[in-house]
């Protein structure tokens, strides 16, 4: 399955006529997003476009003034408590530089989502904790550390193995890649494709980083003037007119990322010939 061919998959995610408000400042007016069952979607914009404020809203950190957010076919603000506390289960969340507790060691953290949702012994919680750590791609020395002792790129990956400790179809990374180094980067970049096909996952992705949106994205979906102002592929996006797309997908830095995929793509081909 190509990029862009995913989004005729059914929607995991529908966010209609979005509304956040924060005194007088309006952030999202009238907003609307699909995410497609097996796809990662990039979601840019600019400095104070409320890219994150969007994932808390949708994840239920923040309540909208208006608007509907359906996740799996429920709307979201129909649910009681336990059955919000139930759908949190479906999903997990690597927020900025990895969120981690500092008090606690990786395998610890790993472990936060188990004991919130099950009762089970210290050897079970172990075992799973050492999996989700490997599945990322850390060492199994890095399960008794404290996160002040790992690296940035580290952090990140701890903080992705807790949220897929509790096997969750849909993903939330919210500025993954902010910075790391080119190539702490790009290896993340490559994790969250080869775990997106390997276990099927669904990404919400919130991101800055060119690279990554040139190399990971299925779709992105561009946040400006208070709205979503439009959705598709990188080629899409590029002949895109709206001003702040051009400026963004059209200017030096993505005319560097562009050339890289398609050197990258040469190398590929090359390989497969």
């Amino acid at each position: 399955m190509g990029k862009g061919d995913r989004q005729s998959g059914e929607a995991v995610i529908r966010v209609r006529g979005l509304v956040n408000r924060f005194g007088a400042q309006t952030v999202h007016d009238g907003l609307d997003l699909d995410l497609h069952a097996g796809e990662i979607l990039g979601v840019v914009g600019g400095s104070g476009s409320g890219k994150s404020v969007l994932l808390k809203s949708i994840i239920g950190l923040n309540r909208p003034a208006a608007g509907r957010i359906e996740i799996f076919g429920r709307d979201q603000a129909q649910l009681s408590d336990a059955e919000a506390k139930a759908a949190r289960r479906s999903w997990g969340v690597l927020f900025q530089e990895g969120a981690l507790f500092s008090s606690l060691t990786v395998a610890q953290n790993v472990q936060v989502p188990l004991r919130e949702y099950f009762s089970l012994s210290q050897e079970l919680m172990d075992e799973i904790a050492a999996y989700k750590i490997a599945m990322v791609g850390l060492d199994a020395d890095a399960a008794p550390k404290y996160p002040a002792a790992l690296s940035g790129g580290m952090k990140r990956r701890a903080g992705l193995a807790r949220a897929l400790a509790l096997d969750p179809p849909l993903v939330f990374l919210d500025e993954p890649t902010a910075g790391l180094d080119p190539i702490s980067a790009a290896a993340f970049d490559q994790l969250i494709m080869g775990l997106r096909d390997t276990l099927g996952l669904t990404v919400f992705l919130v991101t800055h980083d060119l690279d990554s949106l040139f190399t990971v994205c299925d779709r992105i979906a561009v946040l400006a003037d208070r709205k979503i102002v439009t959705t598709g592929t990188i080629d899409e996006l590029l002949h895109c007119d709206h001003p702040w797309v051009k400026e963004y997908f059209r200017g030096p830095r993505s005319r560097a990322a562009l050339a890289a995929r398609t050197a990258q793509a040469g190398q590929n081909g090359r390989r497969e010939g």
